[in-house]
């Protein structure tokens, strides 16, 4: 059986999985995740009709958001589970074309299946290749689809602290109803993309609202990485809300927590911190997991994105929770974390061991604290500029360059980062300028808008435009989310944005050509090379 993937970074051969998903995904469940995206261009459609009748539906917005998330590379593997959301789609479907009126697209008129075989040769007539014919098209298509996932994650971690906004929902409606037009121009869909990017500031404005609401604005906070003697969990992803529940039901239990991946910045927020047994960080960015977990004595807890096939070895204990799904893989619902705590208690958990220290928690509150110390060290030639270094970590090769551009950069240089491309150098001792930092970590993916506010307070400081101030942006991609962020720094305006490790195969030559030609985005080169021209 064939599939056809190029959504991620590090897509077999640079061009797309065609046999199985580098990520571990195996062709029938692409299958599915095809039928669940032609099922919300309906149900966007059905949105899309209803609000221009005035008409809302809470139930299909929340689905949206879900489904698209479970779409999203590292998420959910699980046939049946997949198959679960193709017949909530159907139904929802159901209820809604009712209100419709005229002639419909055909992704109304799609039922899926009843069988699992016939629902696999359904997803094979609706994979990525057999959308439009002309590349540009299909290649902006695609880009708004990534965007609109990547989107939903963010929105999804949102809602789940109760914090939405209808205008985003409206857009996620508008945009996949539009995916349903046969014939759209490339004027058309890039202002969709820029949209996407305008919209998913406001995503990340909220998300940010409900995690400082919640927990408290991040702080400065040293994380050890010393494993303590005793039963563990290890939690990786990045929903905050699992790990304090986690937290709260193993008060008093003699299990220490750990976080993992993304979740390191965790640590910076007071009303986490505040928990005595999170005990300190595990491992290093997602695709080491199966290395790092071979044989270890804890329980491991993925909360989003981010998980791998597991090993034998580990299998046993690894649980899943929300959207995440694993076939075979124990899943937790309702956040009860019963059987979780009860394997970390039966498997003994770590020996004590040497660790070190990482730093976390400069969000936005943080850094714009000691603005005017910030402000003052540029002004007097302290700092001479500031590089944004983050983004996603994988395993293809090249994300060296990433590591060796830090250790690079000059002294009076200041390395912001943010998500997991973090791991490649958070470990590295590089100083500070005058009591400032000089690597600062502003926590995961989805604070990226604590980035946005920082650069503007900047440019608001300095009374200049962003791309007039010391900054450059050096991102590393892998998934959806990387690509929503990308959408909304062009929707901000920012040029010269170097990214790598390698430039997205879904992305047509004429529609590179673009981004080339106005916003100045490049492909990475040597890190010394980078350094020079970016400093010059």
């Amino acid at each position: 059986m064939k599939m056809f993937c190029y959504q991620c970074e590090q897509t077999a051969k640079g061009t797309g999985c065609n046999v199985s998903g580098v990520c571990g995904k195996k062709p029938e469940v692409a299958a599915l995740q095809d039928i669940i995206l032609h099922q919300l261009y309906a149900l966007g459609y059905c949105a899309h009709q209803k609000r221009q009748q005035g008409k809302k539906d809470d139930e299909i917005d929340r689905f949206v958001v879900e489904a698209l998330f479970s779409t999203v590379t590292n998420v959910n593997f699980d046939f049946e589970r997949l198959k679960q959301i193709i017949r909530n789609a159907d139904e929802l479907k159901g209820k809604a074309e009712k209100d419709l009126r005229g002639p419909v697209p055909k992704s109304v008129a799609f039922f899926p299946a009843q069988t699992d075989d016939e629902l696999i040769a359904q997803g094979t007539e609706l994979g990525i290749l057999n959308t439009h014919s002309n590349e540009d098209i299909r290649s902006l298509q695609h880009l708004l689809t990534y965007g609109l996932k990547g989107m939903a994650a963010y929105a999804d971690h949102a809602l789940i602290l109760g914090e939405t906004d209808d205008t985003i929902f409206s857009f996620f409606h508008e945009a996949l109803a539009f995916l349903n037009k046969p014939d759209p121009t490339v004027d058309e869909l890039v202002g969709l993309c820029l949209r996407c990017g305008e919209m998913n500031v406001r995503t990340m404005e909220i998300l940010d609202d409900a995690h400082t609401g919640h927990f408290g604005h991040p702080e400065p906070t040293q994380v050890s990485t010393v494993r303590k003697p005793g039963p563990a969990i290890v939690v990786s992803g990045h929903d905050l809300p699992d790990l304090e529940a986690l937290l709260k039901q193993t008060e008093g239990t003699g299990v220490n927590v750990y976080t993992h991946g993304e979740m390191l910045p965790a640590h910076g927020y007071p009303g986490l911190k505040k928990y005595p047994h999170l005990a300190g960080h595990f491992g290093t960015a997602w695709q080491n997991q199966q290395k790092e977990f071979d044989g270890a004595p804890a329980a491991f807890l993925f909360t989003t994105n981010c998980i791998q096939k597991p090993r034998s070895s580990y299998i046993d204990r690894v649980f899943t929770t929300g959207l995440v799904a694993w076939p075979g893989v124990s899943h937790v619902d309702k956040r009860d974390f019963t059987s979780v705590i009860e394997k970390a208690k039966a498997l003994g958990g770590f020996e004590a061991r040497e660790g070190g220290k990482l730093m976390t928690g400069f969000g936005h509150n943080a850094v714009l604290g000691v603005a005017d110390k910030v402000v003052d060290a540029v002004k007097n030639g302290a700092i001479r500029h500031f590089f944004l270094v983050g983004g996603c970590d994988g395993a293809k090769p090249g994300r060296n360059y990433y590591t060796e551009f830090v250790e690079k950069a000059p002294k009076d240089t200041v390395i912001m980062t943010l998500a997991c491309g973090k791991f490649r150098f958070n470990h590295l001792d590089i100083g500070d300028i005058g009591g400032i930092p000089r690597l600062l970590d502003i926590g995961q993916c989805n604070d990226s808008y604590s980035a946005i506010k920082i650069a503007q307070a900047l440019s608001e400081a300095f009374n200049c435009g962003i791309n007039e101030l010391p900054l450059s942006l050096i991102l590393s991609w892998y998934e959806q989310k990387a690509v929503v962020i990308l959408l909304s720094l062009l929707y901000l305006g920012i040029k010269n944005i170097r990214l790598g490790p390698t430039l997205p195969a879904f992305i047509s030559p004429n529609i590179l050509s673009f981004l080339v030609k106005n916003y100045g985005i490049a492909p990475i080169d040597e890190p010394q090379k980078d350094l020079d021209t970016l400093l010059s």
